[in-house]
């Protein structure tokens, strides 16, 4: 029937519904038009490849209308990753595809633990925009050399507040953005059977406490300004995911009650910076391959972990997002949804 191959073929390969309109109409108007012979047109096969289509493009229009109106992630990180490959979502698999870090040019932004993992590539991604980029580190690293910083401030540690209040002072002049980024997460997994409670309150100490403690200080010294404050969390702090997530498991509790203790200090923040114009957002930098990570690297492909690059495009790619609409916000940079508290 007219338009009906069209609209088959396009159906079974899962097309996009503008890919039927493009298919479909042309083979239809053909017939239909001065050169095809009217008194040979079959009106029920009309009939049925234009329902046909038209069903598809209701249905694929009603599909993207759902993805559009999603404002919560999947906290089953396989399901979330299959989800974006059966939808062929080019913002979850092709980060290059919707990233543009023009936005960094001339921006002053200072991104702690700058000096290896993530860190270091968020680093190496922003000085090749134009950032003027100033990290804070434990210890410099040789990956350091050679890039174009605006500072290097060494012997930070964010758990401890004197060394946070000497750091805020160095910083040369205001900055737009600050990008909590130092973590920590012990390599053994945790059990009621195997607890170690100095571990957990040196995660806590980090992860928790630690972006309180670096904004607070830089806060103070007059260096946020009309800044934005980002915090690199993760999906481990969401307390309603653990029911998915650690299913019949429970376990690294020291590591889910830091990031439970970020985001809260984080989303207390943000209203005490409201009336200052400071947004605070939280971000889940979505499944790296880091060293981090290592521990779990037999689940990486299934749950589609990302190579460090590719994790902190991103995450700048939410950071340029960052605005007081978004303040207070718990975003998953792998489909740039919401993470629930």
């Amino acid at each position: 029937g007219i338009g009906a191959t069209a609209a088959a073929r396009c159906t079974t390969s899962g097309a996009a519904p503008s890919r039927v309109r493009a298919a479909a109409l042309p083979e239809a108007a053909a017939a239909l038009g001065a050169d095809g012979p009217a008194a040979q047109l079959d009106l029920h096969q009309v009939g049925i490849a234009v329902a046909t289509a038209l069903a598809f493009l209701l249905l694929g229009g009603r599909r993207a209308v759902a993805a559009e109106e999603r404002v919560f992630s999947l906290a089953d990180q396989v399901a979330r990753f299959a989800r974006a490959k059966e939808e062929n979502n080019q913002r979850y698999l092709d980060i290059d595809s919707v990233f543009d870090g023009s936005y960094l040019k001339g921006k002053r932004v200072l991104v702690t633990g700058g000096n290896r993992g993530l860190g270091l590539a968020l680093t190496k991604e922003m000085v090749a925009h134009g950032a003027e980029v100033v990290v804070t580190c434990r210890r410099r690293s040789d990956d350091l050399d050679g890039l174009s910083l605006a500072q290097v401030i060494e012997g930070v540690d964010v758990a401890d507040t004197a060394s946070c209040k000497k750091m805020a002072e160095a910083v040369d002049g205001p900055l737009d953005y600050v990008i909590n980024n130092a973590g920590y997460f012990m390599e053994e997994t945790e059990t009621l059977l195997n607890m170690d409670h100095e571990e957990e309150l040196k995660q806590i100490d980090i992860c928790g406490v630690g972006p309180l403690r670096v904004t607070a200080e830089l806060y103070k010294a007059g260096k946020l300004d009309k800044g934005n404050v980002v915090i690199i969390s993760s999906q481990a702090g969401s307390a309603e995911w653990r029911a998915t997530q650690n299913k019949d498991e429970g376990g690294d509790y020291g590591h889910h009650m830091s990031r439970a203790a970020c985001n809260m200090g984080a989303v207390l923040m943000s209203e005490e910076l409201k009336p200052k114009g400071i947004p605070v957002v939280m971000l889940h930098p979505g499944f790296n391959r880091t060293e981090m990570t290592q521990k779990y690297a037999d689940i990486w492909d299934v749950e589609g972990a990302v190579e460090v690059p590719v994790g902190a495009k991103r995450v700048l790619y939410e950071v340029g997002k960052t605005t007081m609409e978004r303040t207070g916000k718990f975003i998953n940079c792998e489909d740039g949804l919401q993470i629930p508290w």
